[in-house]
């Protein structure tokens, strides 16, 4: 009986201590503790089938090495920064398509979100030799198709170095800063085209097809940048607001042999936008994407490099707007276009005239991403949440839409890299139950070759933490509609005790928090949170991705309507859960996010106790041309849309406790709307919260900045909430 009692105690001490929870700090977020290892981005060799990627070495060098894609083999190091004194970091790099020539950049300077320039050299495998492409750093360089001449932009110019001769021609002589930009894209296409090269090779690289910006008349932002010289100094960048004037964009093909360029007629568009131009696989052809101010019809053109005259070859419209997408074209010029004209995202295929040929996809479900096909057996390879939005999956089907097999098996998250001849793939899984997991995968069949990364280590050590495991479920939005979240409950939780809720939420027009893949660092600061006894839920409400396109649009013309009102509705139902304790909900979320939470605080004054909001717009007349007309039209046509829903209307119905931040460096969404927001809130006499940072972009990031901009949030809802 003794021995039994020393047994049940050693039992009991083991439980207190060796198996209790350990706590998340703040640092261990941002040290690299939970740091997930990745397989490094493998670009595709389409002559070699191999695939390439950098790598540092022990020594601290970094090499761009080659591998087999069938035996994922090493088969050679390509190039050594460590051999050259003037590459010390490789930031960037592209072969040319014979595969025996690279373009690396070095000191790479960042512009705005995707757009950079650097000094970029041409190393030719074979002789090793390594030559300059300019004495100066050049943007967005690409190499013409027999890679005998790089093409690059510098100062808003176009420029093109012949790589036998080593002599450089300039193509254009008007580019100037704030004024014209030819061949790059000016600051909105970037951001929300997604795109910076705006120039083209064709096939045979007797011509480049370039976008001229106009932008003299378009207004001019500028920054204050404090540094830390005596005195501060200004950046002056032109970004068109919604309804102001963008700058006008114009189509130029330019003629190597006869050194010549040669403007496309679009003299019919008024007030338009060129989001994508691709020279087709016929030599003679350039594709060029055309769309109006409103975004709701697009065409795409067939322009005869040599005349310049141009075919319609197909024109879509929509009642809300259009979605920009790449053309896929085939060998023959058929191609494949993604629409959403019968509800869903789906792939259709046409021929080089423009007939449809088949709708390749069809169902209530969403193609999420493109991978290409094999033009050996007419098979399609695409991702799609087929087995439900919070999913991803990768899937093969005929070209004719027949013969579907779905290929991922494991429930989550999946996303493919194929071998360039569709024979094989590298498929990455994650859930928030699984770290990565990389695996080579045969494309016919989905089977698993071989295991080639997982992160094993990584879930071993936080088994320490206990963190607690999203719960997926559904909230009803006021109307019945069911709306996906996710819920985050402490480890030790107690239904009979009652918690706070902190909500995070994004809800911009088709984009998704509530997912089932690995976690980011949100997803550990809010674990953090509930080991404080916090729950924390989010909800994709109205308006965001992948449930079909009526979902996504019903917020169209009202930003901020619905989201909100579907953020309240379910910090209501929260509420009348037994565990919640509905006097303390709060809410967070940065940019579009901030836009919400801060509505919500405003306009859900009787539901929520406390916001964060980040990087916030508080008045949709301060947001860019693009995307806010895109949604919203013009200001002139839709005040009452700009003006009912945007908080710096509604400062006078802050009750609760209220944390704005933004960096004054955000290009992005400008500072100028938070200082509007505090001016609105002063003048209200409200009493709130406010954090700035100096030189800091939309990111808010560098050095300790994010670790202490997480410390404050922590210890505000710790004060607060």
């Amino acid at each position: 009986m003794k021995h039994l009692k020393f047994t049940l105690l050693i039992c009991l001490f083991a439980a207190q201590t060796g198996f209790a929870q350990k706590k998340i700090e703040l640092n261990e977020i941002w040290d690299g503790t939970f740091k997930t290892q990745v397989m490094q981005s493998a670009n595709a060799m389409p002559k070699s089938n191999q695939f390439s990627r950098i790598e540092q070495l022990p020594s601290g060098a970094q090499v761009i090495n080659i591998y087999d894609f069938k035996s994922l083999e090493k088969t050679k190091t390509a190039f050594d920064n460590s051999l050259f004194k003037d590459i010390e970091s490789i930031d960037d790099y592209s072969f040319d398509k014979k595969e025996e020539q690279l373009l690396i950049g070095t000191n790479s300077r960042p512009i705005y979100r995707r757009s950079f320039s650097a000094d970029y050299y041409i190393y030719n495998i074979k002789t090793g030799k390594l030559t300059p492409v300019a004495n100066h750093s050049v943007m967005a360089p690409s190499f013409s198709n027999d890679g005998t001449k790089v093409a690059y932009a510098y100062k808003n110019n176009l420029f093109i170095y012949d790589i036998t001769n080593q002599k450089t021609t300039q193509i254009t002589q008007d580019g100037n800063k704030n004024q014209i930009v030819n061949g790059i894209s000016d600051w909105v296409y970037e951001e929300e085209f997604g795109i910076v090269r705006m120039f083209e090779w064709s096939k045979n690289g007797d011509k480049i097809a370039y976008i001229k910006f106009d932008e003299s008349q378009v207004p001019e932002y500028s920054m204050d940048v404090y540094g830390t010289d005596l005195y501060p100094s200004q950046n002056k960048f032109k970004y068109p607001k919604a309804g102001e004037k963008n700058a006008e964009v114009s189509l130029y093909i330019y003629d190597i042999q006869n050194s010549s360029s040669h403007q496309v007629d679009l003299s019919e568009f008024n007030d338009f936008y060129i989001p994508r131009i691709k020279w087709t696989n016929d030599n003679q052809y350039l594709s060029a994407q055309v769309i109006n101010r409103h975004q709701n019809d697009i065409k795409l053109y067939f322009i005869d490099g040599n005349t310049q005259a141009k075919t319609l070859i197909l024109n879509e419209t929509d009642q809300a707007y259009v979605d920009i997408h790449d053309v896929n074209f085939f060998d023959d010029n058929q191609f494949i276009w993604t629409s959403e004209r019968d509800g869903y995202n789906h792939l259709y295929h046409y021929d080089k005239n423009g007939k449809l040929i088949n709708q390749v996809t069809n169902g209530s479900w969403e193609v999420t991403n493109y991978y290409g096909i094999d033009s050996k057996t007419k098979t399609l390879f695409y991702q799609s949440v087929e087995r439900g939005s919070i999913y991803r999956d990768i899937y093969a089907i005929n070209l004719n839409g027949k013969n579907k097999k779905q290929l991922s098996s494991a429930l989550g998250t999946n996303n493919a890299v194929f071998s360039p001849d569709f024979d094989l793939y590298i498929n990455t899984y994650s859930s928030v139950k699984t770290a990565p997991v990389y695996t080579l995968n045969k494309a016919q069949s989905g089977k698993i070759v071989k295991e080639v990364l997982n992160n094993k280590k990584l879930e071993n050590t936080l088994k320490e933490y206990q963190l607690p495991e999203k719960e997926f479920i559904e909230i009803p939005a006021a109307d019945g509609t069911l709306l996906n979240a996710w819920i985050l409950k402490p480890s030790d939780f107690d239904t009979n005790k009652e918690y706070p809720v902190f909500m995070y939420q994004y809800s911009g027009p088709g984009s998704q928090q509530v997912a089932d893949k690995w976690l980011d660092s949100n997803d550990y600061w809010h674990a953090m949170l509930t080991q404080k006894g916090y729950i924390i839920v989010t909800v994709d409400g109205r308006g965001t991705g992948f449930k079909g396109a009526d979902f996504k649009k019903i917020t169209q013309y009202e930003l901020g309507k619905y989201e909100v009102e579907d953020q309240i509705e379910a910090a209501k139902y929260l509420g009348k859960m037994p565990y919640v304790n509905a006097d303390r909900i709060g809410i967070w979320g940065w940019s579009y996010g901030g836009f919400m939470s801060t509505n919500c605080i405003l306009k859900g004054n009787d539901v929520f106790k406390a916001a964060i909001a980040v990087a916030p717009v508080i008045n949709w007349r301060y947001y860019d041309s693009i995307y806010t007309e895109r949604y919203m039209k013009t200001p002139q046509e839709n005040p009452t849309g700009y003006d009912s829903n945007s908080p710096f209307f509604f400062a006078d119905q802050l009750k609760g406790r209220f944390l704005l931040i933004h960096g004054t460096a955000d290009d992005n969404v400008h500072v100028q709307n938070s200082m509007a927001m505090i001016e609105a809130l002063v003048q209200n006499n409200k009493n709130f919260d406010w954090l700035i940072y100096p030189d800091k972009n939309h990111g808010i990031y560098g050095g300790n900045t994010r670790l202490q901009l997480y410390t404050k949030m922590t210890d505000f809802i710790l004060n607060n909430l």
